[in-house]
């Protein structure tokens, strides 16, 4: 579902440039009638309200996978940083998490919108229990909001504060979450003008565009009853972000290439969209998620024949 939010989400190159991340996991989100509306809005092909898309950890392509980290050692800020990006390299989420946790009163925007992260992605793993997951969420969510007023000029701090801000929404009503993705769309703009070379930024903007192009027009007509304005896009508008996200970083994440093939469906367009689905079901399949995106883009290529 399009409102679904991303299940891991932000970069993939490693970087240690501060702000940077790590590319590819960027992994890069009401009235009488409201029982009847939400539940109108959540049926049908697309929810109204963004759920940004699940970014996977694709940043080991540039690091070998280590099997473990026993002890970490550091002695200064770009050291723990440089480890921090490293351990989100390489999917370990609990390292990073109890890592970065040591520095949650930091004023350094650096480590919140990192730890941010680490306690979204510890929220999202299998089995993770219900009360512990929304914990999880509303703390990550605290974690960006620190980041971001500490240092407005991080994009990361931007993008993470968007991300998580989809993420509460999912337990304050279809109401707040519809208001907030206003505010998410602001957020992840300014992210990309603060780094116009973020992929995952300009993917999720893509994602953002899609879901309320796809939204059925009885749904709208709800949308519209529930709130005055809501938000509206078209798939012309999402590609044009997919597509700048494929020029700044080609290949980057096997979930744009299936989203450029969506769009394209959306747009009638099949022979563009049997191109970038074949892309997708061709992407070599390290994570879950990409597993998951073969399966959608063999059945999608089945039905267009």
């Amino acid at each position: 579902m399009a409102w679904r939010a991303c299940t891991r989400f932000v970069s993939r190159t490693p970087s240690t440039a501060r702000g940077a991340g790590v590319r590819g996991t960027n992994r890069c989100y009401w009235t009488t009638t409201s029982r009847r509306s939400a539940a109108a809005l959540a049926s049908g092909r697309a929810a109204l309200l963004l759920g940004l898309p699940a970014l996977s950890c694709l940043g080991y392509e540039a690091y070998n996978r280590m099997q473990s980290l026993a002890v970490l050692h550091a002695i200064g800020q770009e050291e723990v940083l440089e480890q921090a990006d490293y351990l989100y390299s390489c999917a370990e989420t609990e390292k990073l998490y109890q890592l970065l946790l040591q520095y949650k009163d930091s004023d350094d925007a650096e480590f919140l919108w990192r730890l941010a992260r680490a306690s979204r992605d510890l929220s999202l793993l299998p089995n993770m229990e219900a009360e512990r997951k929304k914990q999880l969420m509303f703390e990550a969510f605290e974690y960006a909001k620190r980041a971001l007023e500490k240092d407005d000029k991080c994009f990361a701090a931007h993008k993470w504060y968007a991300v998580c801000l989809s993420d509460v929404g999912d337990y304050e009503g279809v109401k707040v979450k519809i208001g907030n993705s206003y505010i998410i769309r602001e957020h992840l703009e300014r992210a990309v003008e603060l780094n116009p070379k973020d992929a995952t930024s300009l993917h999720i903007l893509g994602y953002w565009c899609f879901a309320f192009a796809e939204l059925p027009w009885y749904q709208r007509k709800v949308a519209a009853v529930i709130f005055a304005s809501p938000p509206v896009s078209t798939y012309e508008e999402a590609l044009a972000f997919f597509l700048k996200a494929e020029e700044v970083d080609p290949d980057f994440y096997s979930k744009n290439l299936l989203m450029l093939g969506k769009t394209y469906m959306g747009m009638k367009d099949k022979q563009k969209a049997l191109f970038w689905l074949t892309k997708a079901k061709e992407y070599p399949a390290h994570t879950l998620e990409d597993k998951e995106v073969h399966k959608e883009a063999v059945d999608l290529l089945k039905k267009l024949g």
